[in-house]
């Protein structure tokens, strides 16, 4: 059998990050097995829709690094692969089922439909169509649509019918039909719902593998008594749980944070760091290893071995292989990639002097400004950490020295070994403990504890404004 998975974002908004994890899912297993991954456009939902959603999603995968074989902008012998230039299969195959006696018009009023929804909520019944079109005559039917009457096509719903399936990942799962109800197939404005559109558009492309968020687990019913009423083969579902928020509470969402996959890139994650987080979060390789490249989780991933839990979105873990990938870099390609989130005033003439001061520190891209402001922002110094570990006078003695020793260096000898002798000498002459005096100096001179190697940044801060720091924080005790 030819494995072909699809992915069938709605072009109302951003891609959510779990969305863009399940399109690895089906992209990485289609490969693996030497079929197809192809993307669909589902905009029936046209309220909903946003301007250039569908270039959006196509944008969002291609940097990710997710290909598709078929789809918009690719083609295919399967297409249209945008729904709502497809609304003449829909109708096509939904009047099929209403002459096969599986479907029937439906003439309810939304004012009738709200009514037997608060009556059955009063009865603590679950709302659901009560059949009350599925008996109408056919001179009855044929009148009221000649008379251009607003109506929908429902399927008929067989009653008591047991519907298993068996989930790749959990296993056989079973409803019984007396549960669903008898949704609507065709809206009255001509357009399909998701339900039969998603069965149409999967049987006719030859979907084989229908990897999908664990909300549609209540649906599936649905849809195989769809496939059922055609005769259609089915596929084989795999429903893959949700991400839980970072704080463990709940199912990832906007009002906990950003949850777009554009939003992680905005905010300096690289993508293929990206990838190999969803790689991970609620599936291992045999022998453990977590950092790898696309073509390895390819070769590896089967949704046999996907966790049954939800997994929580752990941004420490995150963070922790955004930083393995950027080390990865070389300078010219962090150089690069990190530009587009320089501060404006950031002196980008030391910029290649900086970036590999800072290089294994840094677990975003985004981390650069809070990790160099110090080399061109006014700083501000904490007299008690200044002097933690020794006396006013001491720690006077050595601004005063280190003031002197740095201002004899002549600007064109400005350099970090320079630099080093020159202090270090200061310090075993006058008998200072280096712990203390170094670390004083770096506050000093950065106003904060932790900094790229000391002498390093002395020389990027430059001579000038070296002294002029020496001399402030001089005037605070």
């Amino acid at each position: 059998m030819k494995v072909r998975t699809r992915m069938a974002p709605s072009p109302t908004g951003e891609m959510h990050v779990g969305s863009l994890s399940i399109s690895l899912k089906n992209y990485a297993f289609a490969k693996r097995h030497g079929g197809q991954f192809i993307l669909r456009i589902e905009d029936t939902d046209k309220t909903r829709e946003i301007e250039n959603g569908v270039e959006l999603i196509q944008d969002i995968l291609k940097k990710y690094g997710i290909t598709w074989d078929e789809g918009p902008g690719v083609g295919g012998d399967h297409g249209p692969y945008i729904q709502s230039q497809r609304l003449d299969m829909y109708k096509k195959y939904a009047e099929q089922l209403v002459s096969e006696k599986k479907a029937y018009y439906c003439f309810c009023t939304t004012e009738r439909l709200e009514k037997l929804r608060d009556s059955q909520r009063e009865q603590k019944i679950p709302p659901k169509y009560d059949s009350h079109c599925k008996s109408l005559s056919a001179d009855e039917i044929k009148q009221r649509i000649e008379s251009n009457e607003p109506h929908v096509i429902r399927l008929a719903v067989p009653q008591n019918r047991e519907i298993t399936f068996t989930d790749l990942i959990r296993g056989d799962i079973s409803f019984n039909s007396s549960t669903v109800d008898d949704q609507v197939l065709l809206k009255s404005d001509g357009y399909p719902t998701y339900h039969m559109a998603v069965v149409v558009d999967d049987h006719l492309m030859d979907i084989t593998h229908i990897m999908r968020g664990e909300e549609w687990i209540s649906s599936t019913p649905k849809h195989i008594l769809l496939y059922q009423a055609f005769g259609w083969e089915l596929p084989q579902f795999a429903h893959i749980p949700v991400y839980l928020n970072p704080d463990g509470q709940g199912k990832m969402s906007k009002r906990k944070g950003h949850v777009s996959a554009q939003s992680f890139l905005d905010r300096g994650y690289l993508p293929e760091a990206m990838l190999n987080f969803f790689m991970i979060l609620g599936w291992a390789r045999e022998d453990e290893i977590e950092i790898m490249t696309l073509d390895e989780y390819v070769k590896a991933f089967d949704p046999k071995d996907v966790s049954q839990k939800s997994v929580v979105f752990d941004i420490k873990k995150l963070n922790w292989i955004n930083g393995v990938y950027i080390r990865k870099l070389t300078v010219e390609q962090l150089l690069e990639k990190i530009t587009p989130f320089l501060p404006n005033d950031f002196p980008t003439q030391k910029l290649s002097i900086i970036l590999p001061l800072i290089h294994e520190r840094l677990e975003t891209l985004a981390d650069i400004e809070q990790l160099t402001s110090f080399f061109y922002r006014d700083i501000s110094v904490d007299t008690q950490l200044l002097l933690k570990k020794s006396s006013v006078t001491e720690v006077k003695q050595q601004l005063e020295a280190t003031l002197s020793v740095l201002q004899a260096i002549e600007p064109k000898n400005w350099n970090v070994a320079t630099i080093e002798i020159a202090v270090r000498e200061l310090a075993e002459k006058n008998n200072w403990k280096p712990g203390q005096y170094f670390m004083m100096l770096r506050l000093a001179a950065t106003g904060s504890k932790a900094t790229p190697p000391l002498f390093d940044t002395l020389y990027v801060v430059g001579k000038e404004l070296m002294l002029q720091r020496l001399a402030a924080a001089l005037k605070l005790i």
